[in-house]
C-alpha cells in the first residue's frame, strides 16, 4: 500500500504470521518543480510505482522463503540497485517489445496502405495481446493467488474510503475493482497510443519502432492524468469513460479468502498511520 509519503508491504510467512515492512518515500518531485508540471508527473510516479513494486516483490519473496521452522527476526528485504536496475531493464524491454513493438510489426505485414487505418488495426492487436496475456497468465495458481491478494487490496481501500471499520468481514462485502488500479492504467496506456501514434501515421519500419518506444513516457504520462483525474472525480460520466479498464480488472482480480484480507489490512493500517503522523490528516489517499 502507498501514500504520498510512505508505502507498507505485509506478509503472511511460512509460520502463518504477518510480517510488515515500511519505507517513507523519497519522491523526487517533492524537490524539483518542474516534475510536479502534468504529464511529468505521470512518468515520475510510474518509475517510483515501479521502483516500490519491486522491493516489495523482494521482501514477499525473502519472507517467503525462510524456513516455516527458524525464528521470527529480520530478514533481508531490499534489492541492490544493481538488482534493481537488472529487474527494471528486463520488465520494461519485455512490456515495450510485446506490446508496443511487437503489434506495429504484425500490422506492417499486413496489406493496409491507410496511415489511419495502420493506426487502429495496431491498436487493436495491441490491446488484444494485452487481454490475452491476462487470460493465459491467470491460469497460473501462483498467478491466482497474487491477483488475490491484489482484489484483496482494492477491497480494503473501498472500504476505508467508504468510512467502513477495517475488518476482514467488512472489507470483504466491498468491490475487488478501483479506478485508481494499475491494469486500469496500462489499457488506457495503449488506447491513448492510437491517438497519439495517429499524428504520424504509417512510417518507415525503423521509425516505427523508435516512435513506439520514445513516445511511451509521453503516453504514459498522459494516461496517469486521466486515472488522476478519474481518481478525484468519480462520477457518471467519469466512470462510464474508464468502465473498459474496470472491467479489464476482472482479470487481474479474484475474490479474496479472510486470511488474505487481514494481510492487506495490516498494510493498510500501517501506511495510513505513517500517513497521518507526518501529515496530521484524517483521510489520506491510499494506492495498491
Amino acid at each position: 500500500m502507498r501514500g504520498p509519503g510512505n508505502w507498507a508491504v505485509a506478509v503472511r510467512t511460512p509460520s502463518g504470521s504477518i510480517a510488515q515492512v515500511s519505507r517513507s518515500i523519497d519522491s523526487a518531485m517533492a524537490r524539483h518543480r518542474l516534475l510536479r508540471l502534468p504529464v511529468v508527473r505521470g512518468v515520475v510516479a510510474l518509475g517510483e510505482s515501479l521502483a516500490i513494486g519491486f522491493r516489495a516483490l523482494a521482501i514477499s519473496a525473502n519472507y517467503a522463503a525462510q524456513d516455516e521452522d527458524a525464528e521470527e527476526g529480520e530478514v533481508q528485504t531490499e534489492l541492490s540497485r544493481g538488482a534493481l536496475i537488472f529487474a527494471f531493464v528486463i520488465a520494461i524491454g519485455f512490456a515495450v517489445a510485446l506490446f508496443k513493438v511487437t503489434p506495429g510489426l504484425i500490422t506492417e505485414a499486413l496489406p493496409i496502405s491507410s496511415g489511419g487505418w495502420f493506426v487502429i488495426v495496431e491498436g487493436l492487436i495491441r490491446v488484444t495481446l494485452f487481454v490475452l496475456y491476462l487470460s493465459l497468465i491467470s491460469l497460473l495458481p501462483d498467478l491466482r493467488r497474487v491477483f488475490q491478494y491484489h482484489a484483496a487490496e482494492h477491497k480494503a481501500i473501498n472500504a476505508y474510503e467508504a468510512g467502513e471499520e477495517l475488518e476482514p468481514e467488512i472489507v470483504q462485502r466491498y468491490s475487488l475493482i478501483h479506478p485508481r488500479c494499475g491494469t486500469a492504467f496500462l489499457l488506457w496506456v495503449m488506447v491513448i497510443a492510437v491517438f497519439v501514434f495517429a499524428f504520424f501515421g504509417r512510417p518507415a519500419i525503423y521509425w516505427l519502432i523508435a516512435e513506439r518506444i520514445l513516445l511511451l513516457p509521453v503516453i504514459a504520462g498522459l494516461a496517469y492524468e486521466l486515472i488522476r483525474f478519474a481518481g478525484k472525480h468519480q462520477n457518471r460520466v467519469v466512470m462510464t469513460i474508464l468502465a473498459p479498464g474496470l472491467w479489464l480488472q476482472r482479470l487481474t482480480t479474484r475474490e479474496p479468502s479472510l486470511d488474505q484480507l487481514e494481510v492487506s489490512i495490516r498494510a493498510l493500517r500501517e501506511v495510513l498511520q505513517l500517513e497521518q503522523g507526518r501529515a496530521g490528516e484524517s483521510r489520506v489517499e491510499v494506492m495498491a
